[in-house]
């Protein structure tokens, strides 16, 4: 039995991983893939008896590729809160399972696979009704809604629209909008301003991605930069825009 992963964030592919080794200790586990054209690359080459994929990935949704490919494998998915798409997922596929991953609803939902897999379902004729109900077109820009990120020794899940801004200080930290400070698996601000809506975040600098929900107001400063004030503050002192980026930084602002 070989297992396909798809998931592209870190911490979660990690959990996932050593969780699926504990549950089906004989499977081989391809994986994790954390990108559209590395997960239809694969496919093109290779049948898994199963896949346990993340919906929206770094470049895109996973829909894209099981589509390009004709996939007839069963799938278990992994999603945030979307009523609607798991009321599709419930009609449509072997399980959904909310983040952050359950470690019960995971080992019910490889059971329920061993129990589906004798009757031959044609899962290429559900992805078809499941693209068909979701209306999702394989071109269509897709961006980060939301993250996990460190608290309390457990990994939880936060909307994009409760993210204040991101800091760099050596390690990568999220602020919420209710004033706590999280610890993420990201690298770089890089990375993350490249899957971030550019409608609601802002790369202020090097050290600070800025959502416009954080934005409390700004006023000039020397030398032609701008002081803004952030909402909850950084430790009550204003964040600077650089000269070059203040004209950019306004019409964002204004939208």
């Amino acid at each position: 039995m070989t297992i396909l992963l798809i998931e592209d964030e870190p911490l979660i592919a990690r959990q996932l991983l050593k969780l699926v080794r504990q549950f089906e200790p004989e499977a081989d586990i391809d994986g994790p893939l954390g990108q559209v054209g590395d997960v239809k690359a694969y496919l093109q080459k290779h049948r898994p008896d199963l896949v346990i994929a993340d919906i929206q990935l770094a470049d895109g949704v996973s829909f894209e590729a099981f589509e390009q490919v004709n996939l007839n494998v069963p799938v278990i998915f992994t999603t945030a809160y979307d009523e609607y798409a798991i009321r599709a997922f419930k009609l449509n596929s072997i399980d959904y399972l909310l983040k952050p991953i359950d470690p019960d609803e995971l080992r019910a939902a490889l059971n329920k696979y061993h129990r589906w897999q004798p009757t031959g379902t044609d899962f290429a004729d559900q992805f078809r009704s499941l693209l068909h109900q979701l209306g999702q077109p394989a071109h269509t820009p897709t961006y980060k809604r939301r993250f996990t990120a460190h608290h309390l020794r457990q990994i939880v899940p936060v909307l994009e629209e409760q993210v204040a801004y991101f800091q760099r200080d050596e390690l990568i930290y999220l602020y919420t909008l209710a004033g706590q400070k999280l610890v993420t698996d990201y690298r770089t601000l890089d990375e993350l301003d490249e899957l971030l809506d550019p409608a609601c975040f802002f790369r202020a600098n090097r050290q600070f991605l800025v959502s416009l929900k954080a934005v409390a107001g700004y006023q000039p400063h020397f030398s032609g930069k701008l002081a803004v004030r952030l909402h909850p503050p950084f430790q009550t002192v204003d964040l600077l825009v650089s000269k070059e980026k203040a004209p950019a930084f306004r019409q964002w602002l204004e939208g």
